[in-house]
């Protein structure tokens, strides 16, 4: 709870600061998106990729994630191209819509819901896709389509050379060769891991404006509806086919393709300059939003 309480004061802080006379506002937020990209994410693989066990089990839940991800990815490349959104809007769209708030919302709401029975599960979808994804493909939709894209020859080194990515993979192979992060290293790991949800949401709040026009943007409701109705409703269509209806792990997986967008995306695509002030009303206002569209989906799964 003080966790929670923390990170929403963070939010405030940061809409405080926004408005604040004076206060070098664009400055703090980049520093605070290069300590989250840079620091927490890299913190956060060391922390928690090598103790996943690769297996084939593992998959079917963890696919759900990456399944949303090219899915976004197909419907929004696809539409964006075919009526001229600009490569801005239809990158952050993207990144931010294919990305599902897994931790900061999804463990929480699925504790709530169905006690700690449901956390390895959505642990397992959160690191093995979410988190995966936005160390990995995010950084390619963003240098395919951010302000500052390359050529398709130049966008591998640019991957390579995004912090994220390299200790993603450096833990990859710790977790293939079953290699422990050292002992002495995981106080200081969790206590920078802690600092991710105030953050980002300090992140978010430093660069949130609502406003009459945003909310009546369709590409704000076009990622919504992917985000809480389309992504969770195809999942449940398909992953029924796989895993027992009734079961546990098919319930979790469905609520977590149906959580809002993922902050920690919304922040990659403002590192991309995709549409910052769309990229942050999702994640920001997603939120609340989400609280209806996940009771329903509570209440249809049963």
């Amino acid at each position: 709870m003080i966790g929670v309480i923390l990170a929403i004061s963070s939010l405030f802080l940061g809409l405080f600061l926004q408005k604040a006379p004076g206060f070098p506002r664009n400055t703090a937020s980049r520093w605070v998106q290069a300590y989250l990209i840079n620091m927490v994410l890299p913190a956060l693989a060391l922390l928690y990729i090598p103790e996943i066990k690769p297996s084939w089990g593992l998959l079917i839940p963890i696919s759900a994630a990456w399944f949303t991800f090219l899915g976004s990815w197909a419907l929004f490349g696809f539409l964006g191209k075919k009526y001229d959104w600009g490569r801005n809007t239809t990158g952050c769209l993207i990144i931010v819509a294919g990305l599902a708030n897994t931790s900061f919302l999804g463990f929480p709401v699925i504790e709530g819901l169905y006690g700690k029975a449901g956390l390895p599960t959505a642990l397992l979808i959160d690191q093995g896709g979410s988190f995966l994804i936005v160390s990995s493909l995010s950084i390619l939709v963003g240098s395919l389509y951010g302000n500052h894209s390359e050529s398709l020859r130049k966008v591998p080194l640019k991957i390579l050379k995004f912090p994220p990515f390299g200790f993603l993979i450096g833990t990859l192979i710790m977790s293939f060769l079953n290699l422990k992060t050292p002992e002495l290293l995981i106080p200081l790991l969790q206590l920078i891991g802690k600092t991710m949800p105030p953050m980002a949401l300090l992140a978010i709040g430093l660069k949130f404006t609502v406003d009459r026009r945003s909310l009546a943007s369709r590409f704000f409701w076009y990622g919504l509806g992917y985000r809480l109705i389309l992504a969770p409703a195809v999942v449940w269509m398909i992953y029924r086919n796989f895993l027992p209806a009734d079961s546990l792990d098919l319930k979790v997986t469905v609520l977590e393709s149906g959580m809002a967008p993922m902050i920690t995306g919304s922040i990659v695509a403002m590192q991309f300059g995709l549409q910052p002030r769309l990229a942050t009303l999702l994640s920001g206002l997603g939120m609340p939003i989400s609280a209806i569209s996940l009771l329903i989906w509570y209440f249809l799964l049963g």
